[in-house]
């Protein structure tokens, strides 16, 4: 069973959850396909590394949402990122052989969430990404960044029993 990332709940507007997040680490591939970026990563969980050492599977998986003409920001490049075990420090994280993983240290955050099922076809996060965008805006809250999509089942799952979000930090 893959463990989820834990998060303290601190209140709700509408079909929307605020949480707050410890500091994570990531291991992230940048400028490739979904697939291709999947396969890198789940490789180097897997003991392609330096020390050989598996690295348990955590949810949800991170990619930023695709925005037509706008993000990512600095390229039109893809990334996702696999979300490290909570007892792991930096210096347990083993060192990637495939230079196209870097890890990231990310400090803790508050996040805007909105949940959703399905296959997270680009046209249900882009709903959902703007529902979230729109409320925050009614309620003031300005969010910090750009959305992003987290997924919490395997591929292999049926679409209507995946777990998918939609989340951008934001600050109160």
């Amino acid at each position: 069973m893959t463990k989820t990332i834990a998060y303290e709940v601190t209140g709700h507007l509408g079909d929307i959850e605020f949480r707050t997040y410890p500091p994570l680490i990531l291991a992230t591939v940048s400028g490739t396909d979904e697939n291709e970026a999947f396969t890198i990563l789940f490789r180097f969980i897997s003991g392609n590394n330096q020390s050989r050492k598996k690295v348990p599977m955590t949810a949800p998986v991170i990619t930023p949402e695709k925005i037509a003409m706008t993000a990512p920001v600095l390229s039109d490049a893809h990334s996702m990122s696999f979300v490290m075990p909570a007892t792991y420090t930096r210096k347990d994280i083993p060192e990637p052989l495939d230079m196209r993983v870097s890890i990231q240290e990310v400090p803790s955050r508050e996040l805007a969430v909105i949940r959703f099922r399905g296959n997270a076809s680009d046209r249900d996060v882009s709903l959902v990404r703007e529902r979230l965008l729109a409320s925050l805006a009614r309620a003031n809250i300005s969010p910090v960044g750009t959305p992003f999509l987290m997924r919490y089942n395997s591929p292999f799952t049926p679409g209507s029993l995946r777990r998918n979000e939609v989340g951008v930090e934001i600050r109160r």
